[in-house]
């Protein structure tokens, strides 16, 4: 399975229970969490992926990403079945105690702050933190904080995935980020000094998770009955632990 990155925190709860409904699965489920251009990139080249002089060869049977980037794959004949299960929100992720006291995404372009922000080559939530700070403040703010603070050295994109940004924050690298809020609540929950600063609902951009079946996949009805078991009150128990949400139809 090649998943998008921020739902590294839910896999392992997710994949036990899943092979507890399909035992003759134990052991043999391997997944990828990586950002979802860096999977799609994977998946052009031959399902390849090279390590410094370690290269392995995974044909995917399911791909889980944004679901617009999930739709145009379908779009595009690459896969089917598509299933929305879940919805995220952007939060500002800030060292515990606030020490900058930043209260909003307008804060993020003084020049005290050093920030960690996903990368737009190949993170999908670069599309919504961007929507996110014109909300905010138009197209002024977007150019401070992804182009100029970039220029200047006070923003720092990713190199592989948002999940660097803790790890920033917490060596005092840069002093604030913006990321899910799935991954806020993670590092609150595995105890790193890591708190979020909520983006007011109106100004924050809601993603939708979403997930096909491969149409090349070894295994296709394995591949449905993942996406299927997605939907389930037991995996969406999982996802409300680490900040998702569910769909409107999928509440229970």
């Amino acid at each position: 399975m090649f998943i998008g990155g921020n739902q590294l925190f839910v896999l392992p709860q997710l994949v036990a229970a899943f092979e507890r409904q399909h035992p003759e699965l134990m052991g043999h489920i391997y997944y990828e969490t990586l950002p979802p251009g860096i999977l799609r990139r994977q998946i052009a080249a031959d399902d390849t992926l090279t390590l410094d002089n370690l290269t392995i060869q995974v044909k995917p049977d399911v791909y889980e990403a944004g679901v617009r980037a999930v739709r145009q794959m379908e779009l595009n004949g690459k896969l089917s079945g598509v299933v929305e299960y879940a919805t995220n929100d952007l939060e500002i992720m800030v060292p515990a105690g606030n020490p900058k006291h930043i209260e909003s995404l307008k804060d993020l372009v003084r020049p005290d702050i050093r920030l960690s922000m996903p990368n737009p080559k190949w993170e999908g939530v670069t599309n919504q933190i961007v929507a996110s700070l014109r909300k905010v403040g138009g197209e002024k703010l977007y150019q401070a904080v992804y182009q100029n603070k970039v220029k200047n050295g006070q923003t720092i994109l990713t190199e592989i995935h948002h999940r660097q940004t803790p790890m920033r924050i917490m060596s005092k690298q840069v002093d604030a980020g913006v990321t899910w809020a799935s991954e806020v609540r993670f590092q609150m929950r595995i105890g790193n000094p890591i708190q979020g600063v909520e983006i007011p609902e109106n100004q924050n951009v809601t993603a939708i998770d979403a997930g096909g079946v491969m149409n090349n996949a070894p295994h296709p009805m394995a591949a449905a009955q993942w996406l299927a078991f997605l939907k389930s009150p037991e995996a969406q128990d999982v996802y409300h632990q680490y900040g998702f949400r569910s769909l409107p139809a999928l509440s229970h």
